[in-house]
């Protein structure tokens, strides 16, 4: 697992604990980068193939969300990410592999 998808993984299960259980990609990119890890974004679609990967990896799951609430709000679709089961033993077995330990990231990622 990537530094990047770690640092992602770890602000999902936050989410989840905190009752936030879902979010988009850009939330999550404007969260990574408040909390430090922003240097991990290097391109363009780099967080959007992480979270591919992850998604098909089985470390997330996805769903995009009512067409009717984006076109109200005046925007485009977002695909709505939250964790899974396997979410917390992946992340728990890379830090331990890679002998990382990431910052835990804050609280509060808003998901509209």
């Amino acid at each position: 697992m990537l530094p990047l998808e770690e640092a992602i993984l770890a602000a999902a299960i936050d989410l989840d604990r905190s009752g936030d259980g879902q979010f988009h990609g850009f939330a999550m990119a404007k969260r990574l980068t408040e909390d430090g890890q922003g240097q991990r974004l290097t391109a363009h679609g780099t967080l959007y193939k992480a979270l591919g990967r992850m998604e098909a990896a089985g470390w997330l799951e996805s769903r995009w969300e009512d067409a009717d609430l984006a076109l109200t709000e005046g925007r485009p679709r977002r695909r709505l990410y939250r964790i899974t089961g396997a979410t917390e033993q992946a992340l728990s077995t890379s830090r331990a592999e890679h002998g990382r330990v990431l910052p835990r990231p804050r609280e509060g990622l808003a998901t509209t």
